[in-house]
């Protein structure tokens, strides 16, 4: 069997337009796909050069096979299991930035290049003042790409035209003025010229982003099988899910430069994404937080599984329908989309999502994910949201012990024993109160402010309810607690 390569994907030459950081699996299953059908509806003709960052790993296998790959987006759409597989054209080459410097340099006197995206993870975003201009490359992104535009500027004489558009995807709030901000402290640190800080600031556009996909990766098991039915060798096989959301925000409209939405792909270009920033959050974040303690404790360990129990789709359904749609800016018919479009995403049978997984560090979820949805709701309708209050008490009993070990509380699901992971100090409480009376647990856990930033036993009946639902669970069990409720 043949090896998947540029004979047989048929890939058409085309100018370098984006200077990717990350070859990741994220961003091939996102932005490059995204790239490739907009190339395929020939509304935007640009190829995509990969840049390998950091010094783990190698790109042996995009060379092997010319940077062709293929990607499988699979999941439920419109009530139907679907399954969508397209090679991905799109990327033209792939340089190492530390062993290919040179190489990797020379990009920034490409006349046709517009865009860079990256991906370096959460803690790619940082400056270090540690870091040295003379380094081939800098050791930090921010600083790499400094020194890139730089380069940029200096070989173009400064020309306006030559600035670019900047599109981190990390998982960042305002990760393109916080990528910004990085940029002009080392232009700073390295005593680069007025003219060239003027060319980053004017010439240039610093875009935020929200991205959203799941992008499962290289599907180990099933990759030989996958590779018969295609009928060739591929080593770079990408998975992931239908959905995808990608929201970018910039002060200066770039949609007629990256017409991605022309392409009917799910792109909105907006000056301001925290209403689709808070949408995001508040039902598919919230919903996770809000159901899935609950869930486990009623005898389930995977999220479609939840899905297929009555009583737990029920109390999702309750709670981001009546109790979190009413408190958001955006349109009700948009946010209810969204959450139809969410349910789906929870329903996958492609990909199994644990429960204890999406646990960690629960406490501090539920401050941004659910706290601001609980009070929105009393706000306007000056009474309890009973589903949220619920999942405090999830939250409560779930995080119910008092042995310690290797860093984790050990919680009890019948005879089973799982571990609660999060930090410290929230172990250490839950350790020392979650063995009291349900009223008195309630009121040490909601008046802490370390946990919520403010005292919620202020919120008139919230005590009460809390400490009652957690009785609840304590006499009946999770699942008749949730039947009752």
């Amino acid at each position: 069997m043949n090896i998947l390569n540029k004979s047989i994907s048929k890939a058409k030459d085309r100018p370098v337009k984006v200077l990717q950081f990350g070859e990741g699996n994220f961003l091939r299953g996102f932005v490059d796909y995204m790239i490739d059908v907009a190339n395929e509806k020939e509304v935007f003709d640009g190829s995509v050069v990969v840049v390998k960052p950091i010094a783990f790993g190698n790109l042996d296998m995009f060379h092997e096979q010319e940077c062709q790959y293929t990607l499988s987006l699979r999941g439920k759409e419109d009530g139907q299991t679907k399954v969508e597989s397209r090679i991905i054209t799109c990327i033209s080459d792939a340089v190492d930035a530390i062993n290919e410097f040179e190489k990797y340099e020379s990009f920034a006197k490409c006349d046709t290049l517009r865009f860079i995206v990256s991906n370096t993870t959460e803690a790619g975003i940082v400056y270090d003042e540690t870091d040295e201009f003379n380094a081939c490359p800098p050791k930090t992104y921010p600083g790499k790409l400094t020194k890139f535009m730089f380069d940029r500027f200096t070989y173009f004489n400064g020309d306006e035209s030559k600035g670019l558009i900047v599109i981190p995807c990390e998982l960042i709030e305002n990760n393109g003025p916080e990528l910004k901000k990085c940029v002009l402290q080392f232009a700073k640190l390295w005593n680069l010229s007025d003219e060239f800080v003027a060319w980053a600031q004017n010439a240039c556009i610093f875009c935020s982003t929200l991205v959203d996909r799941i992008v499962t990766g290289y599907p180990r098991e099933e990759a030989e099988a996958m590779c018969n039915e295609f009928g060739y060798k591929d080593n770079l096989i990408c998975t992931g899910e239908l959905f995808a959301l990608w929201v970018i925000e910039s002060d200066k409209d770039i949609s007629k430069e990256l017409p991605l939405d022309k392409a009917g792909l799910p792109v909105i270009f907006t000056d301001n994404q925290k209403p689709y920033r808070e949408r995001k959050v508040r039902i598919l974040n919230g919903a996770h937080t809000s159901f899935v303690l609950a869930s486990f404790l009623a005898g389930n360990d995977f999220v479609k599984e939840s899905m297929e129990d009555e009583t737990v789709r029920k109390f999702m359904m309750s709670t981001v329908f009546d109790e979190i749609i009413p408190t958001l800016s955006l349109p009700k018919a948009e946010c209810e989309e969204f959450a139809n479009a969410v349910i789906e995403r929870f329903e996958n049978p492609f990909i199994k999502h644990a429960l204890l997984s999406i646990s960690l560090n629960s406490v501090s979820k539920w401050k941004s994910r659910c706290m601001p949805s609980l009070k929105g709701y009393v706000e306007k309708f000056n009474t309890l949201p009973k589903h949220l209050c619920f999942s405090l008490a999830a939250l409560m009993s779930f995080y119910t012990g008092s042995e310690r070990k290797d860093n984790a509380l050990i919680g009890h699901r019948g005879e089973e024993e799982y571990t609660i992971l999060d930090d410290a100090f929230a172990l250490e409480f839950f350790a020392a109160n979650s063995g009291k009376s349900s009223k008195e647990y309630a009121n040490a856990y909601l008046s802490n402010e370390k946990f919520f930033g403010e005292d919620l036993t202020k919120i008139e009946g919230l005590v009460d309810a809390v400490a009652s639902y957690v009785d609840d669970i304590r006499a009946n069990g999770m699942r008749k607690a949730m039947e009752n409720l």
